[in-house]
């Protein structure tokens, strides 16, 4: 009976190794790459080196993303991004229209943060 409980303890903590060494990192693995295809411009990241800036460009093609680190244009691989900070703001630009005294068309467009 007590070798029986022990073997079950054997595999749950074989089970419990193997989830942490092998199933966890590919799940990881998976989640940076989906934040890797997800990068637009104006995205705000962290490079594996510490570099903070936003994107600027995406190049698909190439796999170059260029960011812009305070006025300097940087280039790197999608894999040298550690993180997204924040995700670039989707703008809506409303327009409306208003009559002016003179006939004339007034076009007012603002943008509005979601």
């Amino acid at each position: 009976m007590n070798s029986s409980i022990s073997t079950i303890v054997m595999f749950v903590v074989l089970f419990g190794l193997m989830y942490f060494m092998m199933i966890r990192p590919q799940k990881k693995q998976q989640q940076h790459q989906e934040m890797m295809n997800a990068l637009k411009p104006g995205d705000e990241i962290v490079t594996i080196g510490g570099l903070h800036g936003v994107v600027s460009e995406v190049n698909a093609d190439k796999n170059i993303v260029t960011i812009d680190c305070d006025g300097v244009y940087l280039d790197f691989t999608r894999s040298a991004i550690a993180r997204v900070l924040k995700k670039a703001a989707e703008t809506t630009a409303t327009t409306t229209t208003t009559e002016d005294k003179n006939d004339s068309v007034v076009v007012d467009e603002t943008k509005e943060d979601k």
